[in-house]
């Protein structure tokens, strides 16, 4: 199959997507069809504006994992429940959509090395993979890094205060922030 009948499929499923409400993930395997590498299922590329923040929007969590999906729900139910709205900033991205941010960031920041302190290539995004959300304003953020350990979200990098990753492995508490991307 050429990356144009690939990027074909893709689009139906996302077309299709929108009309019954999920997208397909690598894991949803249907004999006799092909499934989606979901390092190539799109997120959005923006959201309405986040109503407590102007500044940032409020994306669909399309596109992440279904796992990743129920536990953002449940981080967002629980903080609603504290009184606290958060917004949706940047989720699930395609491989393209982290390029396109990491080329950005060269541009930006003046040599890849730099930029990726703050946007990772493609091949080491999390977002590209499903698992990572970036959570807006403030406040939203603090109360995601104090409470969201219990649910599965971490806050991974120091100089990211929105950056969380969902890893329910450690009910216990997160691990160690990084300093940035560039160490994980």
């Amino acid at each position: 199959m050429t990356w144009r009948v690939g990027a074909l499929v893709l689009v139906v499923l996302a077309a299709a997507a929108a009309v019954v409400g999920a997208v397909p993930l690598a894991r949803d395997v249907v004999a006799g069809r092909g499934t989606p590498v979901i390092e190539d299922v799109p997120g959005p590329d923006t959201g309405p504006v986040c109503p407590v923040d102007e500044r940032y929007v409020d994306e669909e969590p399309a596109g992440l994992r279904d796992d990743v999906l129920a536990a953002w729900r449940a981080l967002r139910s629980a903080a609603q429940e504290s009184g606290v709205p958060l917004c949706l900033n940047d989720g699930k991205r395609s491989a393209g959509q982290q390029r396109a941010e990491f080329d950005e960031a060269v541009r930006r920041f003046g040599t890849p090395e730099l930029a990726a302190n703050y946007v990772l290539p493609p091949e080491r995004s999390n977002h590209v993979k499903g698992f990572a959300v970036d959570v807006q304003p403030w406040a939203a953020a603090e109360w995601v890094a104090a409470n969201g350990g219990v649910h599965g979200w971490c806050r991974r990098y120091e100089n990211e205060y929105w950056h969380f990753e969902y890893d329910p492995a450690h009910p216990q508490g997160c691990p160690a922030m990084l300093p940035d991307a560039t160490a994980g």
